[in-house]
């Protein structure tokens, strides 16, 4: 096969890199700023499973990348014996009223029919809330629920692991600084902002908010764009808190205990915004609200401010797969908030089919690039 060019250096170009080195196939991975320069260099981390209720084949392959993605990880630090900061931490939800505790009783028995990996099963406990500041008793007057699926990963360390690894692969080359211009599947070609031009056998778009204007370029739809830019915000405080701790989860505020006494809050949804990559008072009101939740928090220094882009696709769902229209395009974006857990997968996905190999996972129909593009039209 001719040389694959990837354009994007987040976690979804870095995991398609991975692979493709892995398979044998040349590879060059573009990335216009630094590696984890959008959302994938961002603090949170947090590796939370979609409800175990109205189970489907979307909320199945979401449950099998999560399990998985233990595996992936571990076979990544022992080839380049670096940490990813991954730990199964599990995740607690306060219940701040009585009719959430119903619900959460009817999902325990959801969680007891679903989540089930071979010979594993993992959990979906409703309990009585206790005295401490883990989260602080009065955050939940009607109990927590306590799974123990969710996990957490030091984003930064995972894009470190998965650099070092393919730094290993003699298929694979990383050129930073290389911002791409335009892409033309049907000549093979790539134009980059300094006029230099690539040839390829096949591009993997996965440059995150950017990978947008280039699929509206090369498709014809309607008005509607592929895919828009939500801000996020999010912060790094310091804290002595057990790195073993749960996730705390609640209203769209996240706190994750990370190694070396850091803890990381977020994160903002922003859909309107003026100022991409800076953070405001919405950070502020979040990290109150984390000292309010985790009373052990309060007090504690900021480490670091961050706020970034994610790319979140008009169809929600990533957008994964061959261009219908381009059949030497392949796109890998669109993640949102499930980037890191599936990112292994979809990767592993894209570079099957390019390679005309099986796919050893079902792609759920929702996810496919075409799926997208017929929608949009």
């Amino acid at each position: 096969m001719s040389e694959v060019l990837i354009v994007g250096g987040g976690i979804m170009g870095l995991w398609a890199a991975l692979m493709a080195g892995r398979a044998g196939i040349e590879t060059r991975l573009l990335e216009g700023k630094t590696i984890g320069a959008g959302a994938s260099g961002g603090l949170l981390g947090a590796l939370m499973p979609h409800m175990p209720d109205r189970w489907n084949a979307k909320k199945q392959f979401q449950f099998d990348a999560l399990v998985a993605l233990e595996g992936e990880i571990s076979r990544l630090e022992e080839e380049t014996g670096l940490s990813a900061g991954y730990r199964r931490s599990g995740r607690i939800m306060p219940l701040g009223k009585p009719h959430l505790k119903d619900i959460a009783l009817g999902h325990e028995q959801d969680a007891a029919r679903h989540w089930i990996a071979g010979e594993r099963r993992f959990h979906w406990h409703v309990r009585d809330g206790e005295d401490g500041d883990w989260p602080a008793m009065q955050a939940a007057p009607f109990g927590v629920v306590h799974d123990t699926l969710a996990a957490r990963v030091s984003p930064r360390d995972l894009l470190r692991a998965l650099r070092a690894a393919i730094a290993g692969l003699p298929h694979v080359r990383i050129e930073e600084g290389a911002e791409v211009a335009s892409i033309d599947p049907g000549r093979g070609r790539l134009l980059l902002a300094d006029r230099t031009a690539l040839s390829f056998g096949h591009c993997i778009l996965a440059a995150g908010v950017e990978s947008f204007a280039f699929i509206d370029r090369l498709t014809s739809h309607g008005q509607a764009p592929s895919g828009v830019a939500v801000k996020g915000q999010a912060a790094l405080l310091r804290a002595d808190i057990d790195p073993a701790s749960p996730i705390l989860f609640t209203d769209g505020l996240y706190i994750v205990a990370h190694e070396n006494g850091h803890v990381a809050v977020g994160s903002t949804s922003e859909n309107r915004f003026d100022a991409p990559f800076s953070t405001d008072d919405q950070l502020q009101a979040l990290i109150d609200r984390a000292a309010e939740l985790a009373p052990a928090l309060l007090g504690a220094p900021v480490v670091e401010r961050w706020a970034g882009l994610r790319p979140k696709a008009t169809g929600r769902e990533p957008i994964v797969g061959r261009h219908p229209d381009h059949g030497r395009l392949s796109i890998l974006t669109g993640g949102f908030k499930v980037s890191f857990g599936m990112a292994h997968v979809l990767a592993r996905w894209v570079i099957d089919e390019i390679a005309g190999r099986q796919p050893s996972v079902a792609l759920p129909d929702s996810f496919r690039c075409a799926t997208h593009i017929e929608v949009l039209r």
